[in-house]
């Protein structure tokens, strides 16, 4: 799975869960984001922007 802002590949853990969170947008399309790009943007509406 990668980021959708960074598009480096997130990690999952042994039962395939993401590092990262998902947030969905107004349409109810989930997009994927890594740890790193959630601590660097940290609300969800400016992390919708970079979408």
């Amino acid at each position: 799975m990668k980021c959708e802002i960074c598009k480096k590949k997130i990690e999952e853990t042994f039962l395939k869960k993401i590092l990262g969170t998902v947030v969905k947008d107004k349409k109810g399309k989930k997009h994927n984001v890594c740890s790193s790009c959630q601590k660097k943007l940290g609300s969800k509406e400016k992390i919708l922007e970079k979408l």
